[in-house]
């Protein structure tokens, strides 16, 4: 059904796997749609309820492809237009996925790559990933990308990277808030996101899903009365909902929610 990624589904765990290898997972405009379309996928499949966005090869995602750059180069201002809407799409689709998203970095992640990291609710890499942000030495920038990486690892980092384009190691990655853990090897990254995973499906999905909603909405607001009043109004739907009264029930009973399976 795809060409450049693989979309599996094991037991409760959806995986979108980049598989294109022999290009370190460069983005063009199938890729991109490819992806898009894979998250939405597994958005809809009720049997998934954490999806691990993953790659083949040595590279996590070396950004844009070459040969994408060049037909680019070519382009009118309004067919760049829609190819940056194109990946704008992919990386509001990734950020507001209703079910909880990891980041398996195996291997550098440069440009883009970067935005599809920072849109994860959770990223794990090895100890030898490699990052940057390389748009400036082309005389572009990382605008569709921004509003992650700001929300990631704040203004000041993102000064320092984005102006720079200096490269930077996983342990830099995980001090500055890119990553959430690092580990030695892919085997121990395979086990690290495994129990991550465990204490996912412990939760309530639509719990889940309103918390991401919650953080969007929330992040970068004043504490104001209209805030304040949105948060009550939250808690009481939750409260009340079906899995709110379920998880209680569950608790007060000590038994285990009809959500774990």
């Amino acid at each position: 059904m795809y060409q450049s990624i693989i979309t599996e589904v094991d037991e409760s765990i959806g995986i979108l796997t980049l598989n294109k290898a022999d290009r370190h997972n460069a983005f063009d405009e199938l890729l991109i749609s490819e992806i898009t379309t894979g998250l939405l996928e597994l958005e809809a499949d009720p049997r998934v309820r954490v999806v691990v966005l993953s790659s083949t090869g040595k590279s996590f995602c070396a950004g844009a492809d070459l040969n994408w750059m060049k037909r680019t180069a070519g382009f009118t201002s309004q067919e760049n237009l829609r190819d940056a809407r194109g990946f704008a799409r992919l990386l509001s689709t990734l950020n507001e996925l209703g079910k909880p998203t990891i980041a398996r970095v195996q291997g550098p992640a440069y440009g883009g790559g970067l935005g599809l990291i920072a849109a994860c609710d959770i990223a794990v890499a090895t100890y030898d990933a490699l990052f940057a942000l390389t748009e400036v030495k082309l005389g572009l920038l990382p605008a569709v990308i921004s509003p992650y990486l700001l929300a990631a690892i704040g203004e000041r980092y993102c000064r320092r990277y984005m102006l720079s384009a200096e490269r930077f190691s996983a342990a830099e990655a995980y001090r500055i808030g890119l990553l959430h853990e690092i580990v030695p090897s892919e085997d121990q990254l395979d086990e690290a996101i495994g129990e991550i995973i465990d204490s996912l499906l412990k939760n309530g999905p639509g719990a889940q899903a309103e918390s991401k909603a919650l953080i969007r909405m929330i992040a970068g607001q004043p504490i104001d009365e209209s805030t304040v009043e949105e948060t009550a109004q939250r808690i009481t739907r939750a409260r009340s909902s079906p899995e709110g009264k379920e998880g209680l029930a569950a608790f007060l009973e000590k038994r285990k929610p009809n959500w774990i399976r």
